[in-house]
């Protein structure tokens, strides 16, 4: 094994950390220089740059002609968004839950999702423009919301100049997606080595390396006490997967879905309803609560590796 490969899957994930750090920096300070809850920027900004790998493999994928891949591909980056990106940011430390309308309107996706792919196992384009309009229709909500929910500006607290914030996000984004690259390609690579099937490793290093941006830039948010970027970074990554990727990937090419995307969607509401339950008892989650849903997760990923 050639050893630059080790040291490029090591200067991707210094890529990715300190990527998210000046991207979470960032975007809190737009938050506050617009006086609207960090949560919104969670929901939009954060939510759509770190959802920007899924939207890439996705729609790729469609104009190659592979798009029932897609499916399977934002299922699997939504659940791993709820039980590994939470469950991470709940087991490091106590994360401070505040669940919205938003949270109810990422479960409605994922049922809405289950239905129009139940019956015929068909994704077609009627059903994707759906998805558009929905996602337009959150969209709408959600600057509503950032509008009718501005803080007073006396209690605006100090933020970065414009042109750092721009700089920063950019440069930021740009370090997450490249680093999030490098460190697939060279997993790849390093269990291809090791014997590792190309469908194992489809299943686990690449399907994972796409929710990578959203595990490292929800975990830096939560070690800065953003607790809402982190939250809306989940909760607008899991709309923007279904509303916006999948529908583009299915606007371009209807997507046939096979069972086990069926028995993957209904694994996903269930453990979104987990997630609530867990999420409203204390409106926190616990170091404890944590470490369950990410042996939750563990539990779906040994499913997925031997059916």
């Amino acid at each position: 094994m050639n050893m630059m490969v080790y040291v490029m899957l090591l200067v991707g994930f210094v890529l990715l950390i300190k990527g998210a750090d000046f991207f979470v920096e960032a975007s809190s300070s737009v938050a506050r220089m617009l006086r609207v809850p960090s949560i919104i920027i969670g929901l939009t900004i954060v939510a759509f740059g770190t959802s920007a790998p899924e939207l890439a493999v996705s729609t790729t994928a469609s104009l190659a002609g592979s798009n029932e891949i897609a499916v399977g591909n934002v299922i699997g980056s939504n659940i791993f968004n709820l039980l590994v990106v939470l469950g991470a940011c709940g087991a490091i430390r106590t994360f401070k839950v505040r669940l919205r309308w938003d949270f109810a309107a990422s479960i409605l996706a994922g049922v809405l999702l289950l239905a129009m792919i139940f019956w015929d196992q068909f994704l077609s384009r009627t059903e994707a423009f759906i998805l558009l309009g929905l996602f337009a229709a959150f969209m709408t909500l959600t600057v509503r919301d950032a509008l009718i929910n501005r803080v007073q500006a006396e209690e605006v607290q100090e933020t970065l100049p414009p042109v750092r914030c721009f700089l920063y996000i950019a440069g930021g984004l740009a370090a997450i997606v490249w680093g999030g690259d490098l460190v697939v390609d060279c997993a790849s690579q390093i269990a291809l080595a090791f014997g590792l099937s190309q469908t194992l490793v489809g299943l686990t290093v690449v399907a994972l390396g796409t929710s990578l941006p959203e595990l490292v830039t929800s975990m830096v948010a939560s070690r800065k006490g953003e607790n809402g970027l982190a939250l809306g970074n989940v909760i607008g990554s899991n709309i923007f997967n279904i509303m916006m990727v999948l529908a583009v990937s299915a606007a371009v090419k209807p997507i046939p879905v096979n069972s086990f995307a069926v028995i993957d969607a209904v694994c996903l509401v269930v453990f979104s309803l987990v997630t609530l339950i867990l999420c409203r008892s204390r409106e926190r989650l616990s170091r404890l609560e944590g470490l369950i849903m990410l042996g939750m997760y563990a539990g779906y990923l040994v499913y997925i590796c031997i059916r």
